[in-house]
């Protein structure tokens, strides 16, 4: 079979966030020359979400801060934006995408870059709309903004990253803060203890009030604001409630499709899915990752823009994988987080400075001695050193890494796998 000129054929881009923004903008500058359309099912452009829970949410950072794709840079491209559309079928075997509104469009390859979805609990819908509030969306965050401005008083139902900037910026802004997280600590699915207390630590000396191990029993609607019941009867009240308990990967479409899906669609290392035709990235795709050595679906701003890089030149022929080890940030307070790694499975904390005091890292390892991840507090070059060893496949000596008299480049390693 001859093989369609690039200049006709069309690739797809379902999506409107930053993986979806990364694989239009990777195919240009690959050299793609073919009909290119991204549709969004956002009316803003294509844009970075890190801000929306801090500087945005504070009203310091402005909406063309955080926009990848403007409609200059789409127009310069060629890049065709459908907006505000959202898809509705994809016909696999006829390679014909549709929105909602009876567009449609036919794809030589197809991107996915569908992300997730606030999770929710079950029996809100009767409260009223103006008190309960998600944090996914830009529109999501000028509306928690709005309603932080006359507020005394804000309850975040879930002790995770994005619930525990929420407080942080909700503290600057003078609103009162409680945080009720189920678990008995914070951040407990992904970070070790010592760094859960750090953080239990970091907030309530900023004024937050923290319930940790606590159930919810009811959520009720008051006069001026919610009032939340925990399980032990406990109850507390507030103006405005903000969900901070998740995503959910937004499969819909890819299962109505029948793709392989396991908590996201399943790609291999380049971004492929199940149908050769088709790739995904971002926080909605589930790629083996060579340093967990399992397949992982990560929610970071790192992973949507560098997983979206490879799947676009994977599609153009390129034969680079995905092999990136996990990394993500935070900044609270005036305090720079960054996590790299897999610091959750750690067993052991080994600290280089001082963490806790603000200032320092903790190297995370397992019962072996093998290094899983570290976190560091405003010690970001440490870290960046760190990540080169790990990729390098070595690893400080435990012994060595508080010594903070010589670089982490100079401390004594050793090979970062197990020995038998």
């Amino acid at each position: 079979m001859t093989a369609m000129p690039e200049s006709e054929t069309t690739c797809v881009v379902v999506g409107g966030g930053q993986a979806a923004a990364w694989i239009a903008r990777t195919l240009r500058t690959e050299g793609f020359a073919g009909r290119l359309v991204l549709i969004g099912e956002e009316r803003h452009w294509p844009y970075e979400r890190p801000a929306l829970s801090k500087e945005f949410l504070q009203g310091t950072g402005s909406a063309e801060a955080i926009t990848l794709l403007t409609p200059t840079l789409a127009g310069e491209a060629r890049i065709e934006c459908w907006l505000g559309q959202r898809v509705v079928t994809v016909d696999r075997e006829a390679r014909i995408v549709t929105t909602a509104d009876g567009r449609s469009v036919a794809y030589d390859t197809l991107f996915l870059a569908t992300g997730g979805r606030a999770r929710r609990i079950a029996g809100l819908e009767t409260l009223p709309a103006d008190r309960i509030h998600t944090l996914r969306t830009l529109a999501d965050s000028e509306r928690l903004r709005s309603a932080l401005s006359g507020a005394k008083r804000l309850l975040v139902l879930g002790g995770g990253w994005i619930g525990l900037e929420v407080a942080a910026t909700a503290r600057a802004l003078g609103v009162g803060v409680t945080v009720v997280e189920a678990a008995p600590r914070l951040c407990a699915r992904t970070m070790p203890p010592v760094v859960s207390d750090w953080l239990h630590a970091l907030h309530a000396s900023h004024g937050v009030r923290m319930v940790t191990g606590a159930g919810i029993a009811g959520v009720t609607g008051t006069a001026d604001g919610v009032a939340v019941t925990l399980a032990d009867g406990d109850r507390l009240e507030a103006d405005h409630l903000l969900l901070g308990i998740g995503i959910e990967p937004e499969v819909g479409l890819a299962a109505a499709m029948g793709l392989a899906l396991d908590d996201g669609i399943v790609v291999d290392a380049q971004g492929r899915t199940s149908d050769p035709r088709i790739f995904a990235a971002g926080d909605v795709a589930r790629h083996p990752n060579a340093f967990a050595g399992e397949s992982l679906r990560l929610e970071s701003w790192a992973n949507a823009q560098n997983q979206a890089i490879v799947a676009a030149r994977a599609a153009l022929g390129g034969t680079g994988v995905y092999a990136d080890i996990p990394w993500f940030w935070s900044d609270q307070y005036g305090v720079n987080v960054q996590m790299l790694g897999l610091p959750g499975l750690g067993t052991r904390a080994v600290a280089r400075g001082k963490p806790e005091a603000g200032s320092g890292c903790w190297l995370m390892l397992d019962q072996a001695g093998i290094v899983t991840g570290a976190v560091a507090v405003n010690a970001a070059r440490d870290l960046r050193v760190l990540r080169k060893m790990l990729e390098d496949g070595r690893a400080p000596l435990p012994d060595g890494w508080a010594d903070t008299a010589t670089p982490v480049q100079r401390l004594p390693n050793r090979a970062n796998v197990t020995t038998e």
